[in-house]
């Protein structure tokens, strides 16, 4: 099994990129998302690798960071996704983006995905369900953003926690929080109120 490549970031296409290590050249295929995340050619760069195996021969799926990889083996656990379709969404969604469309029952947003349809997007949804958790992907999220103190991920993730300690399930008060247009610029007590009112219609 090979865990990760690191050496010298020799190619990149829409097909894939190419790196070069102890003389070898790594084909490795990844997400569109992640080309523009790259370094300069001739950078050393360090791919969390899946190796798939079949009878026409061998295939290395590359991302930047193992929590991506770990994403993208949670998604090959779907029935009927393999690597390549769980490229695919993970080309249009970011792992961030895909943990809150399962938590938020967002089919919509699924349905991004090329070749994701309505019935695969919910088995997506209901196979994945259990195996993410609300205060763990705002705790993701954050981490990857330098937002201000104060600004939209904090005060609405406050505000999800809050919904959820009130009673509601985390796809609803993901979805009402969501669905909130300013949200951006409210205080977590005005988005409370906001999608309280959501709710209640």
């Amino acid at each position: 099994m090979i865990s990760y490549i690191k050496g010298e970031l020799s190619e990149v296409s829409t097909e894939g990129i190419i790196v070069e290590a102890a003389g070898i050249g790594y084909e490795i295929k990844v997400p569109a998302s992640l080309l523009s995340r790259l370094p300069s050619l001739g950078s050393l760069v360090k791919i969390h690798t899946y190796l798939q195996v079949k009878e026409d021969g061998a295939s290395l799926f590359g991302f930047l960071d193992r929590e991506d990889l770990e994403v993208f083996r949670l998604l090959l656990t779907v029935n009927g996704i393999g690597p390549k379709g769980a490229l695919g969404i993970l080309s249009v969604l970011s792992p961030d983006d895909l943990r809150f469309a399962v938590l938020g029952d967002d089919i919509k947003t699924l349905s991004r995905a090329p070749g994701l349809g309505k019935k695969t997007a919910q088995k997506v949804i209901l196979e994945l369900k259990d195996k993410f958790h609300l205060e763990e992907a705002f705790e993701k999220r954050l981490s990857r953003e330098e937002a201000p103190v104060g600004t939209a991920p904090d005060a609405k993730g406050e505000a999800v926690q809050a919904l959820v300690a009130l009673g509601y399930s985390s796809s609803e008060a993901l979805q009402a929080v969501r669905g909130l247009v300013d949200a951006d610029s409210m205080s977590v007590e005005e988005i409370l109120k906001q999608a309280l009112k959501r709710m209640s219609l």
